[in-house]
């Protein structure tokens, strides 16, 4: 049973997946929500300074940017948990239906996947560096950024593995189930993938034109699911990236700001950080993982019926 068909193993009303992705939504955004906000009460004077700072937590209330990444990180374990509790009461079947079709989870190709990006995004951030060092100060503290490796091995893949499992697992087996096609739910969840991510401050500041970045490693992410039967692989390149954007570098203007190693002061633009991932990084992995895992039929597993 490929990857996809294991959404006939449990029970798939759309009326289940309505009410999963109320859940879901729920469990992420309203419970969520609750261990930012009383950090926010903690931090903030009054009940007025709070209300004003509503919207900029983080800069107005003077919130610890360790303390505020880990508030931050809890909303995606309570979405996970969200998920979890949906696929094994509401659709009636395995967790690792959602991950993998095969016996177990793989942990070697997650860790060779992850290897490979957190090489590929630290190269990156060595050759930015190289070129424009004027543009970067030292910002290393030793006892925030143990605090900060502890908190980004512990908690960042957790929020990379809610993105996967609930657009990769969740939605694209949904979606494979009520198309009985592999197109589809590959499309759909890669555009929904990248158009989501338009929310993050990045793309206010760059433009819309960054999102090509984010729906293009939804497909790469998509893609690999569908090829190698499970989630493992984009799971660790999902990890690797964002563990690495919150360890190296950290900017006034991204998603994540943190006690990172440097600060980057430069004016941000759309550069060989967007491209080169996209039209050369991301074809090269697909060509390592295909002929190290000996994926085959393309056409069949990215296209075919379901």
């Amino acid at each position: 049973m490929t990857f996809l068909q294991q959404v006939f193993t449990g029970k798939n009303d759309y009326w289940r997946y309505a009410v999963g992705l109320l859940i879901i939504v729920l469990a992420w955004q309203a419970l969520g929500l609750i261990p930012l906000a009383l950090v926010a009460v903690i931090y903030a004077p009054d009940y007025a300074t709070f209300q004003r700072a509503q919207s900029s937590l983080f800069a107005t209330l003077g919130i610890d940017s360790n303390v505020y990444l880990c508030s931050v990180l809890l909303m995606f374990v309570i979405g996970l948990a969200g998920i979890f509790f949906v696929v094994k009461f509401l659709h009636k079947r395995p967790v690792k239906s959602l991950i993998t079709a095969r016996k177990k989870v793989d942990w070697k190709r997650f860790a060779f996947a992850f290897g490979i990006w957190f090489l590929f995004s630290t190269a990156l951030v060595f050759v930015d560096y190289i070129r424009h060092p004027e543009a970067f100060i030292w910002n290393f503290a030793p006892l925030p950024f143990v605090v900060l490796l502890l908190v980004s091995f512990t908690l960042i893949p957790v929020q990379t593995s809610f993105e996967e499992i609930l657009f990769r697992g969740y939605l694209m087996q949904g979606l494979g189930g009520l198309f009985k096609k592999r197109g589809f739910p590959l499309f759909i969840t890669s555009i929904a993938f990248g158009v989501l991510h338009g929310f993050n401050p990045e793309v206010e500041k760059l433009g819309s034109l960054v999102l090509v970045y984010y729906i293009g490693t939804g497909f790469l992410f998509g893609i690999t699911t569908l090829m190698d039967e499970g989630l493992e692989l984009s799971l660790g390149m999902h990890a690797a990236n964002n563990i690495v954007a919150a360890l190296f570098v950290t900017t006034n203007w991204t998603v994540f700001q943190t006690d990172a190693l440097f600060i980057d002061t430069s004016e941000p633009s759309l550069g060989l950080e967007i491209w080169l991932p996209v039209f050369v990084v991301y074809p090269l992995l697909l060509w390592i993982f295909s002929n190290r895992y000996h994926w085959k039929d393309w056409k069949d597993k990215l296209l075919g019926a379901l």
